[in-house]
């Protein structure tokens, strides 16, 4: 039985102030929450907010990280220095990284394994934009952002996939749940095609796009969504602690 996995996604947002503040409410309001919770601040604010859950029932995420363990790399943060704060998950390939700063593929992929290899979970965001999907090739897209991003890891243990259709990410436009849960399938399968169906059955993909608390029990009511990545409904506890508990 997989857990349904709810992250918040802070995104650029936020002072360390404000960030303290929603991370002690969250910890507060979420603490007989029944499913796996995660927030990934912006690298400035992990050091407040990683004392503030750590030892509650969130764990603290990093939104990125540089695909170097260390050196000559102005403006890049290492997968050490986020152990060091304590920063359990890294979220690679989101699609702001892949469209607005040109991440490729094989760069994700560089940095799922040194993430692994380092004992980090990794959330592998995937997804098309709208006129890939308007051309029938949203599956297809999908299929080549899991295999390349996933190319020479062997165990999916601590590997999620979140799928994020670009076009519904801050747009207030949603993939109704029927449309999600058809990509979540085919991802299912792909992996079960890839790693074997005991993969296949275990691995937690997650929704991403405009998730908001008028829509994610029926998001989640689907077979095949294990959980949210959530966006700007993460940055306040009286929108991502519904969620959260839908």
């Amino acid at each position: 039985m997989r857990t349904y996995y709810i992250a918040g996604n802070w995104k650029m947002h936020k002072t360390r102030a404000e960030a303290a503040e929603l991370a002690g409410a969250l910890v507060a309001q979420l603490k007989d929450g029944k499913h796996k919770y995660l927030v990934a601040p912006s690298f400035t604010l992990i050091e407040t907010v990683a004392p503030i859950v750590r030892g509650s029932n969130i764990l603290l995420g990093a939104q990125n990280m540089a695909p170097e363990e260390q050196g000559a790399h102005t403006g890049e943060v290492s997968v050490l220095q986020l152990k060091d704060l304590g920063v359990t998950t890294v979220i690679l390939g989101h699609s702001e990284r892949r469209h607005i700063y040109k991440e490729d593929d094989a760069l994700i992929n560089k940095k799922v394994k040194l993430a692994l290899r380092h004992g980090l979970e990794v959330i592998l965001c995937i997804g098309e934009l709208l006129e890939e999907r308007e051309a029938g090739r949203a599956e297809a897209v999908c299929e080549s952002q899991i295999v390349k991003g996933l190319e020479g890891v062997e165990d999916l243990s601590r590997v999620v996939i979140a799928y994020e259709p670009v076009w519904a990410i801050g747009t207030g436009k949603t993939a109704t749940p029927e449309d999600a849960d058809a990509i979540h399938a085919y991802v299912r399968r792909l992996i079960g095609k890839l790693y074997g169906a005991g993969a296949a059955e275990k691995i937690i993909i997650q929704y991403g796009g405009s998730v908001k608390p008028e829509n994610a029990a029926q998001l989640m009511a689907k077979e095949n969504i294990d959980g949210a990545l959530v966006g700007g409904a993460a940055l306040k506890a009286d929108s991502f602690v519904p969620i959260a508990k839908f």
